[in-house]
């Protein structure tokens, strides 16, 4: 798939975990973990917004867009 999550990536850089960013964001777990782990076809913008805020990012630190064939 041409879109990859990074939101893994930008939860360790903040040192916060799956319990903690699902309570702040208001979602269970085990959805949060369906996100991180890039097993998700889809996400609100409104828990994307809920997302940044709580990690003080943007939507570009998360989604990154990679054309079939090319990673980083």
């Amino acid at each position: 798939m041409p879109i990859r999550v990074k939101l893994d990536e930008v939860m360790a850089s903040r040192k916060v975990g799956v319990a903690e960013l699902a309570e702040r964001i208001e979602i269970t777990p085990a959805n949060l973990s369906v996100l991180k782990n890039g097993r998700a076809k889809a996400i609100r913008f409104s828990t994307l917004s809920k997302i940044c805020e709580a990690l003080g990012c943007s939507p570009a630190d998360i989604l990154v867009y990679e054309p079939d064939g090319v990673e980083e």
